[in-house]
């Protein structure tokens, strides 16, 4: 029924029988041809509405133009567009004085065609495009439309220029929150890596020496390499989708606290208790690290590092592949 009253019918009465109903009551149903222009099914759509639709459309389409026009300038060239117009009116009011019926009128008498009166349509264009509308100069004749036009058009592109001071501040803030977050990450990213190794050196130390149970190693290795596995990721991303670029000392300090951990749980895996079976969990830990590790490498990384970085990424390479067991 909604649909009905948006085609424009007015007597419209619900039938919960739908059609059988309909004829029931004595409804009378006539067939008609399908219209081409809406493929053969459902109501046919007048002219006049498709006419409508399509100015609506073009008018979205010339609205979003144009702000994507505002959109792609920068402050500057708005502010300078601004002050261009509020000049080039200045300068068709002064033209105004021409003519006795279509300029200015400044304390009763017209504003002349002379600098003098060129400074007073600069003043009236200016109060025209802020809105102050102090009334000591007055428009006559068409200028009238100039001036309301010239007002729209002012508060508009000097709204935008404000628009684009308040973005470009909070484009500072969210720039300087996300360095911070990132700064947090990093060190979040080192930690845990160094935990991890810590980590890894207890359950080495526990296979030296020679009476840890394998239960205990299990547990203890497996939640040390879900954790490496998902700090490798970090690093991964860090690589392959830089939003910021840390700088080349922490970047090293965290490849080689990659490599070492992953040198650690290679040796760990080498000397595990006899009768140790890796669990699933273990084992796709293992095969995700080395499946990350094996696109960290100097040529393998979208972004060109210090020759001091590749090194340390084809170390990491190298090492993961240690971590899972040939077939």
């Amino acid at each position: 029924m909604g649909l009905l009253h948006e085609l424009g019918y007015t007597n419209v009465r619900h039938y919960h029988g739908g059609m059988a109903e309909w004829t029931a009551t004595g409804g009378s149903i006539e067939l008609t041809t399908p219209s081409p222009s809406n493929g053969g099914g459902g109501p046919a759509i007048s002219p006049g509405r498709e006419a409508r639709a399509a100015n609506r459309s073009r008018s979205q389409q010339w609205g979003n133009a144009i702000l994507d026009a505002i959109e792609s300038r920068s402050t500057a060239q708005l502010f300078l567009f601004w002050l261009a117009m509020i000049l080039a009116c200045a300068v068709v009011y002064w033209l105004g004085g021409l003519s006795h019926r279509h300029g200015l009128i400044s304390g009763g008498t017209p504003v002349p065609f002379t600098p003098a009166g060129l400074a007073v349509s600069i003043y009236f264009s200016f109060v025209t495009a802020t809105s102050l509308g102090y009334g000591d100069v007055l428009p006559m004749g068409a200028l009238r439309i100039v001036a309301i036009m010239e007002a729209v058009a002012g508060l508009l592109v000097f709204g935008a220029v404000v628009s684009k001071f308040v973005s470009r501040r909070q484009d500072q803030l969210v720039r300087e929150i996300h360095r911070v977050t990132f700064e947090q990450r990093l060190a979040r990213v080192q930690t845990d890596l160094h935990l991890v190794l810590s980590e890894l050196q207890a359950i080495s130390a526990m296979c030296a020496e020679g009476n840890a149970q394998a239960e205990r190693v299990a547990v203890r290795l497996e939640s040390a390499a879900m954790v490496f596995a998902a700090q490798l990721r970090a690093v991964h991303d860090l690589l392959y989708r830089p939003q910021w670029t840390p700088e080349e000392a922490v970047l090293e300090a965290i490849l080689a606290s990659l490599a070492a951990a992953l040198r650690e749980l290679a040796d760990v895996l080498a000397c595990l208790p006899a009768g140790f079976r890796r669990s699933p969990m273990l084992d796709g830990a293992c095969r995700r690290m080395a499946r990350l590790a094996e696109e960290i490498c100097g040529e393998c990384v979208p972004r060109a590092f210090a020759p001091a970085l590749t090194i340390w990424m084809d170390r990491v390479q190298a090492t993961a592949r240690r971590l899972v067991p040939p077939l």
